[in-house]
């Protein structure tokens, strides 16, 4: 069957709205940009209100007889080469949760890399699965998680013949991926279906040069985040099925369990949007892309004290199986400056907003929206951030544990941990106690600490040092990490 990747169902929509110039007795009370505050509409434009409509009763009728959703979702799967599409209005973080609760339930088995983002955490404290955490590859040279090899998989599936599916973190923010289709044969072997957390790879399915991706590689479920390299708006999320291992009308059901029933019809308008021109002109835009940074990393790599990681810095025996060149990720260690102190700097002086940020890196994100005008500011900019590193203060010391005291040992489920009778103890000690909370540096969103996880003090001198040298907690429950929420003596 031929489909129209010219059409755009929502957008339509959309048009069709305001053309017939229907008055709604329905939410959303500024009624078209009425109601809303005068200084509201001159900030956001009365673009933004006239496309903020019910999807039903709005963009469709009360019925959905025009089938304006589903038509959407049918062609974005078809264009990404799934059997099924759904959209989400809630990021990516409920995407996964909703990927999870249809492979497994409470007590059930699910592998798991350790490298996973906060929200899978959570999805294991809402559902009360019980996580197998696979070991990521470790890079003790540049302190980096790459994701876990198939043979990690096999040997957890070996290990735990009882688990239900399992879940992989590719492309990870820093642009490294995994062997997908060889963890997926792992998976599919035991007929168990494998997630995957493709958060950052809206990209990937259209242009050849870039990494592989879940869906031709044989996943089961993957999960999108089209706002973060695509071209939709913050929260915009998609998650694809594939294959016969997960009924869609189960993952449909989970999705529906955590999802809102007032989704934006702004959210989908941009995943429908996105879609169509990938659809059209996908391979022409993410070519003039990777065109573009192939120039920013030479330039970068040109700059006194920078050393901008590449595929031959990610991949390799014990490493990264591909790698995504869009993540422009920035070694600063030759200025002796740390990826706090750079992002600040870039951000007070030049203007500049960088997205990743850690001990020693920054990460600038590259993507089709990008052109010379805007990567000529980002390395002017980062070539007078070179020039002013000698007088900036020396770098704190972060005191980042090695691969194996990164790692701490589940004790209790994160559900049982978080949910269970707490109490707050000083940081220095906490070693030795269970945590009942989260501790997570962000960006890019991968917890340090768990619900459930027995502290040790390599992983509390790294978090202590880390805060003290810019590092971004937003989840403790003392943001000054003086205590930790730990559980109860009696309980642990």
């Amino acid at each position: 069957m031929t489909v129209d990747h010219s059409c755009a169902p929502v957008l339509e929509a959309l048009v069709a709205y305001r053309r017939e110039g229907r008055l709604s007795f329905t939410p959303p009370g500024h009624k078209q940009a009425r109601g809303a505050d005068p200084a509201v509409r001159e900030v956001l434009g009365d673009a933004v209100f006239l496309g903020d409509v019910l999807a039903t009763g709005g963009l469709d009728d009360r019925l959905t007889r025009d089938r304006v959703l589903q038509r959407a979702q049918e062609l974005m799967a078809d264009a990404v080469h799934a059997d099924h599409t759904f959209f989400s209005t809630c990021g990516s973080s409920l995407s996964v949760k909703a990927a999870m609760l249809a492979v497994a339930g409470p007590h059930e088995k699910l592998l798991i890399g350790r490298d996973a983002h906060k929200s899978v955490v959570a999805g294991l404290i809402l559902s009360g699965i019980e996580p197998v955490w696979v070991e990521p590859r470790w890079d003790a040279e540049r302190h980096l998680a790459h994701p876990p090899s198939a043979e990690e998989f096999e040997r957890a599936f070996t290990e735990h013949p009882d688990a239900k599916g399992a879940l992989i973190t590719s492309p990870t923010p820093y642009g490294a991926s995994a062997d997908l289709r060889a963890v997926a044969e792992v998976c599919h072997r035991r007929s168990a279906p494998l997630i995957v957390d493709e958060a950052w790879g809206a990209h990937l399915p259209f242009h050849p040069d870039l990494p592989s991706w879940a869906m031709d590689a044989g996943a089961d479920i993957c999960v999108t985040s089209i706002h973060k390299m695509g071209s939709g708006l913050e929260q915009g999320s998609v998650f694809h099925l594939r294959g016969d291992l997960v009924p869609p009308e189960l993952l449909g059901m989970r999705a529906d369990l955590l999802g809102t029933t007032s989704p934006s019809a702004l959210i989908f308008a941009g995943l429908d949007g996105w879609r169509r021109q990938m659809a059209l002109r996908g391979r022409e835009i993410m070519g003039g892309a990777l065109d573009l940074v192939a120039e920013v990393r030479s330039a970068v790599e040109e700059i006194d004290g920078m050393h901008v990681n590449d595929r031959d810095d990610f991949c390799g025996p014990g490493l990264a199986h591909g790698f995504d060149p869009l993540p422009v990720v920035i070694d600063l260690d030759g200025l002796g400056v740390s990826g706090y102190q750079a992002a600040d700097w870039l951000r007070e002086h030049r203007g500049i907003v960088a997205h990743l940020t850690d001990h020693r890196r920054i990460g600038a994100q590259v993507t089709h929206g990008d052109d010379r005008e805007t990567t000529g500011e980002l390395l002017s900019a980062l070539k007078d951030l070179a020039r002013a590193a000698p007088d900036l203060d020396a770098a704190p010391r972060v005191e980042v544990p090695s691969p194996s005291e990164l790692r701490m040992p589940q004790v209790m489920l994160p559900r049982d941990a978080f949910f269970g009778r707490a109490e707050a103890v000083p940081l220095d000690r906490a070693a030795g106690r269970v945590s009942a909370e989260m501790i997570t540096p962000y960006p890019p969103g991968i917890p340090a600490v768990l619900p459930g996880e027995r502290l040790t003090e390599p992983v509390l001198r790294y978090l202590r040092s880390g805060l003290e040298a810019g590092m971004f907690l937003p989840d403790p429950s003392d943001p000054s990490l003086d205590t930790v929420r730990v559980v109860a003596e009696d309980d642990g």
